[in-house]
């Protein structure tokens, strides 16, 4: 069954995951985990990715959608990181380059 997918993705989670691709992780953009979209997923690592506006940081309501979007996330035993746009567009690299790190030694930590 093919999903269509109704959220596009952020300039940032576009930049972000274009990134995280080409360093060579297998990363999933607009992943749906029964719940909710997520906006990068790296699964092998149970890392959940959210690039957050000042949307998510300053309207009451959408902090707690995100605290119920968390804990389903929690559930199924991923870790979710939410970076402001912000950061992306400022320190990409910076970002890229930690992602890349945790997720090696979770996938390196795993397989033994």
């Amino acid at each position: 069954m093919v999903q269509t997918i109704s959220h596009v993705a952020s300039e940032q989670a576009k930049l972000l995951f274009d990134a995280l691709n080409q360093q060579g992780l297998t990363v999933i953009q607009e992943y749906w985990d029964q719940h909710k979209h997520i906006d990068i997923a790296i699964p092998s690592a149970h890392i959940f990715i959210e690039i957050d506006g000042l949307f998510h940081y300053i309207n009451p309501k959408q902090i707690e959608a995100d605290f119920n979007r968390s804990r389903y996330s929690n559930g199924d035993d991923f870790d979710t990181i939410h970076i402001p746009n912000q950061i992306i567009k400022n320190h990409l690299n910076e970002v890229v380059n930690a992602i890349c790190e945790v997720t090696r030694n979770r996938i390196k930590y795993t397989i033994r």
